[in-house]
């Protein structure tokens, strides 16, 4: 795939658009890569054909074929808006004059409603630590931090110590896109900070979070050690370090707070990634009627 991309210039420049001009992480620009090359390979396997002559019933054909292959409608949406960009970035350098996908209509998305915990499961969660010991404390850190400031698990592991303003109670994070944002965090999740960091005075490293060698905390790392704490509380196994992040929205909104405030807080670009937990909101105070109404 590397070798494909090194050989057009095409690709290479629209990646390096993506870096430089568009700020997208390195994540991001690697699925670009690979939707990208996967649709120049069925076009030449299928159609003996190249991108710059792809007309749009060919793109018809590759949206059917993937279709076929089971994916997700989110995934194949993702897939045709990395096409759309690409060829989008060649117009704009005056390459193509028209965009064989410009008029082709993405399939409509399904509601997900990402996993989440109950207020009880977080709470048996936080307490699980045995903080009299060094890695647990570190771990119950770890896990306020994450439930607290609705962080990305990426994004707390990369915490640096100057990211960091304890007296305040708060964090700066640097989101996807390096967009920066800063984040508060309540009075628990700082005591629980303030006693790691007391066992971790030691060490020249800039990052916060260290692993028992004294270097970075991976997130595999972070998910394996919340793992032993799921297991020790009995907890659903499909719970992961971004399950805290969805939690942290969910009972932000189910106690009220207003929707722009939590897109903040999440580092969103876009409102409507925030507003999918407003169906989870809604569906828990539906639990919530027919629970406890009379005539529920």
């Amino acid at each position: 795939m590397q070798h494909s991309i090194k050989e057009d210039s095409n690709l290479r420049s629209f990646f390096d658009y993506l870096f430089i001009e568009k700020g997208l992480s390195k994540n991001t620009i690697k699925a670009y890569e690979v939707d990208i090359e996967r649709f120049i390979q069925w076009l030449k396997q299928n159609n003996k054909s190249d991108y710059l002559n792809a007309k749009e019933t060919q793109i018809n054909k590759y949206i059917s074929y993937l279709f076929k292959t089971h994916l997700k409608s989110s995934s194949i949406n993702r897939k045709i808006s990395s096409i759309k960009a690409f060829y989008l970035f060649l117009m704009k350098k005056n390459i193509l004059k028209v965009s064989p996908i410009a008029e082709i209509v993405t399939p409509k998305q399904e509601k997900y409603l990402p996993n989440s915990m109950s207020e009880s499961e977080i709470e048996k969660l936080l307490k699980s630590p045995n903080t009299k010991l060094k890695i647990e404390k570190r771990d119950r850190a770890m896990i306020e931090m994450l439930y607290a400031t609705g962080m990305r698990i990426s994004e707390l592991v990369n915490l640096k110590i100057t990211n960091l303003d304890i007296q305040r109670c708060v964090v700066k994070v640097l989101g996807k896109g390096s967009k920066e944002r800063l984040i508060p965090f309540g009075e628990v999740a700082s005591e629980a900070l303030n006693d790691y960091m007391k066992d971790r005075q030691d060490s020249s490293s800039k990052e916060i979070f260290l692993s028992n060698r004294g270097t970075k905390m991976s997130r595999q790392a972070f998910w394996s050690r919340m793992k032993v704490y799921l297991r020790r509380e009995g907890l659903k196994d499909s719970i992961s370090p971004h399950t805290l992040r969805h939690a942290f929205a969910t009972h932000l909104l189910n106690r009220g707070a207003d929707l722009r405030s939590v897109q903040l807080l999440l580092g969103h670009s876009d409102l409507s990634t925030t507003q999918i937990y407003t169906h989870i909101a809604k569906q828990r105070l539906s639990e919530v009627l027919k629970k406890h109404h009379p005539r529920g």
